[in-house]
């Protein structure tokens, strides 16, 4: 069992604790000659909903505020905001800083490596999937010796971070692996790091996933809130199954939607094309996000985990992303259609149309994979080039998707 946190917690419990620079922050609960004081020092404020999931910018769930009598109403508003299908437990405001550089890292077991690996990119704030090689470097760390400022500093150079700021950055990794490995996680993400024009590092936005089987777990888990909305099987099922690599994302959120089974990729692209989907009444099962270049065994690892939860009930199962930089499209197609197969033959046939648009490395390989698939399924199918934008292709999932299921309520 897997418990996940995010960034208020880590303001609140782990920051301090394990040396991590942190902004300041209020909560919803603050006064407001409180507010009104963070404010007079910072100049302006971020507010955000404290809720399990990610992409809250993208959902329009972050504010910026400079004045008390402003963020007071926002972060009023947001206590009660649903996102991606989750419900905020409140919201808090953390001071604006700005960056003169920003820096991705995390921490995640690798079962390549058997054993967790650190991963730094010298531009946060963004998919990392959609950065280049060269600007990202990621090493295994040995859980009896730990992690040392030199592997990190090596690793720093490498990137050609600025050597003025290496020695310190080298020593907050430091703290950010010995928060992770001293508390029981299975993943943990720092997106970004911001370091101000004089030098100052700040974590500025955090999300984890601790083992509940980890005995180290035990010593924080009292500190831990209780969300309003649980997990589902499936939602909880992924996330482990996330945290178990860091090759390929396996990222869900549970919509409650009843009709198209949606496997996205890109977190930008996940998120307009389910934004699309709900506007035409698509109904998506789930928010979803499988890129990073995942192996075969990851992303059937993933497709078999959406299948299996919920193809039986769906009325159309969409295959969507944008144009890919690094991920192969021969490999995640081919890992798919496997899942799929493999679904058929131990459930029985599936009746249900299949839309497919994709780009990148290998597209035609990856397309004709699926396509053999899918005819000898004998499902129907519709396939879109990289030409098409993601959000026709949406739309017209979610079109489908309703004429499908018309047919079928009127036994037609």
């Amino acid at each position: 069992m897997s418990t996940q946190i995010g960034e208020l917690t880590f303001l609140e419990h782990l920051a301090e604790k394990f040396e991590i620079p942190v902004p300041e922050h209020v909560t919803a609960e603050a006064s407001r000659a409180a507010v009104r004081d963070s404010l007079g020092r910072w100049g302006k404020g971020i507010i955000k909903p404290d809720v399990l999931t990610g992409k809250r910018g993208k959902a329009g769930a972050v504010e910026i505020a400079e004045d008390a009598p402003t963020a007071m109403t926002r972060l009023k508003k947001l206590s009660a905001a649903v996102v991606n299908g989750k419900l905020a437990r409140t919201s808090y405001m953390v001071q604006y800083v700005p960056a003169e550089m920003e820096i991705y890292t995390a921490i995640t077991y690798n079962s390549q490596h058997l054993a967790p690996t650190l991963t730094i990119c010298m531009d946060g704030g963004v998919d990392v999937e959609d950065v280049s090689a060269d600007r990202k470097r990621t090493i295994p760390v040995d859980v009896f010796k730990g992690l040392n400022a030199y592997q990190v500093s090596s690793m720093l150079e490498e990137l050609q971070c600025p050597q003025k700021l290496i020695s310190l950055l080298s020593r907050t990794f430091v703290s950010f692996w010995d928060l992770f490995i001293s508390s029981g996680m299975q993943m943990a993400e720092i997106n970004p790091w911001r370091i101000t024009k004089d030098g100052k590092v700040y974590a500025c936005d955090f999300k984890g996933v601790f083992d509940e089987s980890n005995y180290r777990f035990n010593e924080i888990k009292a500190s831990l809130p209780e969300y309003p909305e649980g997990s589902t099987e499936f939602e909880e099922e992924m996330a482990d199954w996330s945290a178990s690599s860091h090759q390929g994302q396996a990222h869900v959120a549970d919509l409650g939607g009843k009709s198209i089974l949606p496997i996205l990729f890109g977190g930008g692209a996940s998120t307009i094309v389910t934004e699309t989907l709900v506007e035409f009444g698509g109904d998506p099962i789930f928010l979803s996000d499988f890129g990073g270049n995942p192996p075969y065994e990851r992303m059937y690892g993933t497709a078999e985990r959406c299948l299996t939860h919920n193809l039986a009930g769906a009325s159309l199962l969409l295959i969507l992303g944008g144009k890919a930089n690094n991920t192969f499209i021969d490999v995640t197609f081919q890992a798919i259609a496997d899942a799929l197969r493999d679904y058929v033959d131990s459930h029985g046939p599936v009746d249900i149309p299949v839309v497919v648009g994709r780009g990148g490395p290998r597209l035609v390989q990856g397309l004709l994979a699926m396509q053999r698939t899918l005819e000898d399924l004998r499902m129907p199918y519709v396939i879109f080039g990289p030409d098409t934008p993601i959000t026709l292709v949406a739309e017209y999932a979610a079109r489908l998707s309703n004429a499908t299921l018309h047919k079928s309520e009127n036994g037609s």
